[in-house]
């Protein structure tokens, strides 16, 4: 392997292109996005990813982001950068439901370049759902919420990885 060419680090993804994501979302990119290297810097990367997520939460759960007696904390992110973006690209952003546990949602982002179809990177973010007020402990996912991510986010079983199922137990 040829340690100085990026695209030997790279591997396939299972999830190659934006249609394997049942929610999607474009995110403009801004000129005060690229940085000193000529790219958009990467927590560009995870702004595009928590707005996808978010503008789902609002649009097809109805979610009141500032009167609901729950919120959802992100507890855990990555993101792994698969090629440059460069203003003007427009990013879009796909996201499914990997896992569904007791208080918890593990979500799966595919960030593609709009123009090509490119994929840019791959994300993964696990939101806990806690109590707004007192000393937000993580409380059940709500039955709705719960009802709607497993029959419109969550990837069927059948369609997963098996190496990827093998490595990943549901969360709490």
């Amino acid at each position: 392997m040829d340690r100085t060419d990026p695209e030997a680090h790279q591997q396939p993804d299972p999830f190659g292109t934006v249609e394997a994501f049942p929610h999607r979302r474009a995110f403009d990119t801004r000129w005060n996005d690229n940085d000193v290297f000529g790219h958009v810097n990467n927590t560009i990367y995870y702004a595009a990813m928590d707005t996808a997520i978010t503008s789902w939460f609002v649009s097809e759960y109805h979610l009141d982001p500032t009167g609901s007696e729950w919120i959802a904390v992100i507890v855990a992110s990555s993101c792994r950068f698969v090629k440059s973006a460069v203003f003007p690209d427009v990013i879009e952003v796909g996201v499914r439901a990997e896992r569904i546990g007791r208080s918890s949602i593990v979500w799966r982002f595919g960030l593609f370049r709009q123009s090509d179809g490119a994929l840019l990177a791959t994300g993964e973010f696990v939101h806990v759902v806690v109590a707004r007020d007192g000393d937000r402990r993580p409380v059940p996912v709500p039955d709705d919420l719960r009802a709607l991510v497993e029959r419109t986010m969550l990837r069927p079983e059948a369609d997963a990885p098996s190496a990827h199922r093998a490595s990943s137990p549901n969360p709490s």
